[in-house]
């Protein structure tokens, strides 16, 4: 049995909220344990993700960020896109954090709840079982 931290995005909360219904279904059958902090938006998941990786880390097996990004009108989006893909593959690559990324970069708040649905793309789900598959990738290699 893995324990995971789940840093979920509430900016767009309907959202995060099915996001977050698809992992912790997955983790419960599989029978894993997990907390949920909230953060403002996906710009923040990295760090968040940091700070208990960095302080916390005999607590947490893995890490699965989730949160939303829907484009605007504006380049903010590739700047928060860009910024929570990078800081959380770094954290993966330089600190060895297993992580599953359950962020959502689309075009429409039709198309998130589409790639966010259980019952369609359960995204949530994809995101708690790569994290799962990544501890499980460290426990072979034997990475503390």
């Amino acid at each position: 049995m893995a324990h995971f931290l789940i840093a979920a995005a509430n900016y767009y909360e309907d959202i995060t909220n099915e996001l977050l219904l698809g992992a912790k279904t997955h983790l419960d059958v599989c029978d894993h344990t997990y907390e949920i902090i909230l953060v403002p938006g996906a710009f923040e998941l990295p760090a968040a993700i940091g700070f208990a990786h960095h302080y916390q880390r005999d607590t947490y097996d893995g890490y699965i960020a989730m949160g939303c990004v829907i484009r605007g009108e504006t380049s903010h989006y590739d700047h928060v896109c860009n910024e929570c893909a990078r800081g959380l593959q770094d954290l993966a690559v330089n600190h060895q954090a297993a992580i599953g990324f359950g962020v959502l970069t689309v075009e429409s708040k039709e198309q998130a709840h589409y790639r966010a649905s259980v019952n369609v793309g359960n995204k949530g789900k994809e995101a708690a079982d790569a994290c799962m598959r990544m501890v499980a990738l460290k426990e072979r290699f034997g990475v503390l």
